[in-house]
């Protein structure tokens, strides 16, 4: 008789992490890192890397995360809130390049007054964990 599925070693969708932590501490870093990690696990998704963004002159970090997604069976993309993405123009125009890219949208936890600018339900579904 066969295992069942959730008795094999079955690895979940890839995941790429992404990180805006302009100004923050380390100690920000690593509990936002876990969150992450955490995230995924419980999700069953299979973490391919973390991108982590640290100041505003550069968008290396977001460009090796758009070249990540072009990796076939990517699925998306997990932050741990919204803002991650930057300010408001900066997130809109972010949120269009990675729908632009086939990725969703993985939220560790949403807001509370809705989705911000960008953030569109209808193009992909946005996931977030219960609290």
């Amino acid at each position: 008789m066969e295992p069942l599925t959730e008795q094999r070693k079955v690895r979940g969708p890839v995941v790429y992490g992404f990180l805006r932590l302009v100004g923050h501490s380390a100690a920000r870093q690593q509990a936002l890192t876990i969150a992450v990690i955490e995230y995924c696990k419980i999700h069953e998704l299979t973490l391919g890397g973390l991108f982590t963004e640290r100041c505003t002159s550069t968008a290396a970090a977001f460009t090796g995360l758009l070249q990540a997604l072009q990796v076939p069976g990517c699925y998306g993309v997990v932050l741990p809130a919204p803002s991650h993405l930057g300010p408001k123009e900066i997130a809109l125009d972010r949120t269009q390049r990675l729908d632009a890219a086939g990725a969703r949208l993985l939220l560790v936890r949403g807001t509370r007054r809705g989705q911000p600018a960008g953030l569109r339900p209808e193009r992909g579904p946005v996931l977030e964990a219960e609290s």
